[in-house]
């Protein structure tokens, strides 16, 4: 497929294509092509769990909003948002030429998209019951018009008074989402779709807050509305408001048990482990297997055949195709001795006794190695494979670029650093590529005994050059045309096709009775070396492959015992290096520009705060929740054992936006009240009350809505679960710690004055 094109249609045009064939005249009889493989398989099978992850979230989304506030209409209200919203994305993407992949659309969490209607339509749904206060005889005697004006007004109020709150959260949560648009490499290509589709998700929903959802409020809601706590509030206000007063008659306490956390939440991130991204299951695996560097085409056939055997013995797969050597193309410079086989596997309901993938490769590769000893291989998945060769140049997940010039040195220095790798717990898959071991004639003067003959090491070389390799003798010209081509003369393949025949090659020696002939063993000793069989470059550098995988063990610290263990115990020869590349090259990419770009994203939204609220102390104190969201994302993923990786910082990233906006919307309600003439404590403790429910129902959306993906096996799950895991659990824990830290700390450092 070309660079840039859409799988989806182009296979479908493709398939249109084969049936075409296939129904023609052109094949020979009895001949039809029949599909290997290609993405439709993966692409709908993944499709289908982000759909159904969706659909799940949004019923979710819609339960809980009607949970929180009692009434099922204010709770379709905040669900039509989503439609909307994601319309307006697909629109935007097809106007632009997008695509939807699986993390442009899987990964959205639609709890954050309504997160600014929830806020609407739960200021809306507060104000619309003050018009309860109106005794049944007053209400009776007011028009319906002027009923309609009344509702209109309370609605138009309402809106009003959040409409600032909403706007700088949606410009928090976009700046939040600043570095996914910095990505580059693999990483760029695939959270940047996801970026942008975010973005284009967040303007709908904005959109649709500040337009379809005040005017749904006007058509399904009734103008008299009684404000019912569910039992869930009533409960919640029990238990949150004496703790709320405890915690601000006990500041220290509190800043203490938040310091506290702090540190548990320092050592928490220490604990985690590292990876680039969650391996995407593809259903299939794609296995290499290294033969001798010698070997021919014709004696590797016999291995293949018996290695594809093994293989499809498994009641696993579905079926095997080999590769042997490399493509008639040349696109591929691999070597007679690499072999590949594709093997589809059958849906994992289907496998015998329950077994995983992992018991599986294990399985297999035990198998494989116990029946062709010297044979090493290599377990990966299809598309897994082109990208990891892609973007490293080593066919392997993880690799090291041993540099230097020495091909004997950078062998045996490699051969050291593969028995420290082979110590490491989790490395898989260990060899080293093939350098040496080409059989090579080597020829080496004697220049004393050549100097006895009346020879210079000049003229041996030239009938070396000319007995083996050929010399012109001419050209031969083609009549009618300018074109001619040159006549080389060589010895006969008898003469020049081993060792002990190139020995007696006959030298030409000018003696006092003529030309007599020598043998070239006289002047010279010929043996048969092991010489460069493959040389690897990059940048003009010579450099030597020693690839591995990481299994059952998180990447980054497998390598990290990798690299301390390499640098402690193998020199480096002179003028050598050490590079790491592949899965843990592009994180240490991704870390460092996520390094740089955070900062900046962080110091937008300060600006954006400060904008909003005018004060630096406020602005200080709407930022001191991130902390206090990151903390439940990080053990979130430490109990679940899930790495840290870039879909889980895409899940902080949007927790840092989340948490901000409930910062908003607590600080908003204090100045609010401070300005109406209320006590510094009371107005606490008061905007403590008015805000639990919002702030408890944008984290429970946001949360609730990537719960499916969080829980989700499926293939097509496993790129976006660190990112859903680290949302759901930091935002089941955030609103607990916000409620009472937050008015805490604006009991302290707040200067409002009324």
């Amino acid at each position: 497929m070309r660079r840039g094109e859409k799988s989806t249609p182009t296979i479908a045009r493709v398939e249109q294509l084969v049936q075409t064939i296939n129904n023609s005249s052109v094949l020979p009889p009895g001949v039809r092509i029949e599909r290997i493989y290609d993405r439709k398989d993966l692409i709908d099978t993944t499709t289908h769990t982000v759909l159904h992850n969706m659909v799940v979230g949004i019923i979710l989304i819609v339960l809980l909003q009607w949970l929180f506030l009692g009434d099922l209409r204010s709770a379709v209200i905040v669900g039509a948002t989503i439609p909307f919203a994601l319309f307006f994305a697909v629109i935007i993407l097809v106007m632009r030429g997008e695509s939807a992949n699986l993390l442009s659309v899987g990964a959205i969490d639609f709890g954050l998209i309504v997160d600014g209607t929830v806020i609407m339509v739960e200021a809306i749904f507060r104000r619309l019951t003050q018009t309860t206060e109106l005794s049944a005889s007053e209400q009776n005697a007011i028009s319906d018009e002027t009923m309609m004006g009344m509702k209109s007004h309370a609605i138009l109020s309402a809106a009003a008074d959040v409409s600032r709150s909403i706007f700088f959260a949606a410009a928090i949560i976009i700046a939040a989402f600043l570095p996914l648009f910095t990505l580059s490499g693999v990483e760029g290509n695939i959270f940047g779709p996801m970026a942008r589709t975010y973005a284009y998700a967040l303007a709908g929903g904005l959109l649709a807050t500040f337009t379809v959802t005040p005017a749904l409020s006007a058509i399904i809601l009734p103008t008299h509305m009684q404000e019912t706590e569910t039992r869930i509030m009533q409960w919640l206000h029990k238990a949150y408001m004496p703790l709320l007063e405890w915690a601000v008659g006990n500041r220290r306490i509190v800043m203490a048990a938040a310091g506290g956390l702090l540190v548990v939440t320092f050592i928490a991130t220490r604990l985690l482990g590292l990876e680039f991204l969650p391996k995407l299951e593809e259903g299939n695996l794609w296995i290499r297997a290294t033969l001798p560097p010698t070997i021919s085409l014709e004696e590797g056939n016999s291995y293949v055949n018996e290695m594809r055997k093994v293989i499809r013995a498994r009641p696993e797969v579905e079926s095997v195709v080999s590769q042997h050597g490399r493509p008639d193309d040349g696109t591929d410079a691999a070597g007679l001795f690499n072999a590949e086989f594709f093997a589809p596997l059958k849906p994992a309901s289907e496998w015998p006794n329950g077994s995983d993938k992992d018991v599986l490769t294990g399985e297999l590769l035990t198998q494989l190695q116990q029946k062709f000893p010297g044979v090493e291989f290599n377990f990966s998945q299809y598309l897994q494979d082109n990208v990891a060769e892609a973007v490293s140049g080593v066919k392997g997940e993880n690799s090291i670029k041993l540099y230097g010039n020495d091909l004997v040195a950078l062998t045996e220095t490699a051969g050291k650093i593969k028995a420290q790798l082979a110590t490491v717990r989790g490395v898989t898959d260990l060899s080293v590529f093939t350098s040496l071991g080409q059989p090579t004639i080597q020829i080496d003067i004697d220049r004393a005994r050549a100097a006895r003959y009346g020879l210079s090491p000049g003229d041996i070389n030239a009938t070396i050059r000319v007995a083996i390799g050929g010399d012109s003798a001419g050209d031969l010209y083609e009549p009618g045309s300018d074109r001619h081509f040159s006549i080389i003369v060589r010895l006969a393949p008898e003469y020049r096709k081993s060792a002990e025949a190139i020995q007696n090659l006959r030298i030409g020696v000018q003696g006092t009775n003529g030309i007599t002939q020598i043998p070239l063993s006289e002047v010279a000793s010929i043996q048969l070396v092991s010489g460069a069989a493959y040389i690897y470059r990059e940048q003009q550098e010579r450099y030597l492959p020693i690839k591995f995988s990481v299994r059952e063990r998180d990447l980054g610290s497998a390598i990290k015992e990798a690299q301390d263990k390499v640098t402690a115990n193998v020199p480096l020869p002179p003028g050598s290096r050490v590079e790491w590349v592949g899965e843990f090259g592009n994180l240490q990419d991704a870390i460092k520009r996520l390094s740089i770009v955070v900062p900046i994203s962080l110091f937008l939204i300060a600006v954006l705060l400060w904008f909003n609220f005018g004060s630096m102390v406020d602005t200080f104190l709407a930022m001191s929740v991130i902390p206090m969201a990151v903390l439940g994302g990080v053990l979130g993923l430490l109990v679940s054992g899930i790495p840290f990786s870039v879909s889980a910082a895409i899940g902080f990233i949007a927790l840092f936006g989340i948490a901000v906006m409930d910062g908003i919307i607590i600080l908003s309600q204090y100045n609010q009240l401070i300005d109406e003439g209320l006590d510094r404590v009371k107005a606490v403790i008061r905007t403590g009350e008015l805000q639990l429910r919002p702030v408890l129902m944008t984290c429970a959306v946001a949360g609730i809505g990537l719960l499916p993906a969080a829980l989700s096996g499926g293939i097509g799950s496993q790129v976006q679960e660190p990112l859903a895991v680290v949302v759901v659990t930091g935002m089941a824990l955030a609103p607990f710690v916000i409620l009472i830290t937050l008015p805490v700390l604006i009991s302290i450092f707040s200067r409002r004055v009324r």
